[in-house]
């Protein structure tokens, strides 16, 4: 079982923990520490007990905010999976019908025949 040196509060503390774990206690006294030096600073020494106390329920008071939004997150997300799927729309897709492209390429051929025989009465 190895020993890690975890420092919170500006104070060193040797902590045993299980082999291939040690990464989870240097997280975990992070974050700890994340609570303890700002009381550290604001109120100077403070008695170890005291210290890890505070900082513990500063802690405990953050993780019980975000455990009851997640719970409330997931009452949401239960309530909107309970409601019925909507019907889906139909959409209609216009297509042009094969003799209307017949048509207007017969079209377009014309007016390109007639811009011809204008332009060559012009050319005359």
């Amino acid at each position: 079982m190895p020993d890690v040196t975890i420092k919170i509060g500006g104070r060193d503390f040797q902590v045993a923990c299980q082999t291939g774990e040690e990464h989870f206690l240097q997280a975990a006294a992070a974050m700890l520490n994340a609570e303890a030096d700002p009381l550290v600073q604001q109120m100077g020494r403070l008695p170890e007990a005291r210290m890890l106390l505070m900082a513990g329920l500063m802690l405990a008071d953050k993780t019980a905010a975000l455990e009851d939004e997640n719970r409330q997150i997931k009452a949401r997300m239960a309530e909107l999976e309970q409601r019925p799927k909507p019907v889906a729309e139909k959409v209609e897709v216009p297509i042009i019908p094969p003799h209307l492209r017949e048509t207007l390429a017969e079209i377009a051929a014309r007016a390109e025949a007639m811009a011809d025989r204008i332009e060559d009465k012009l050319r005359a």
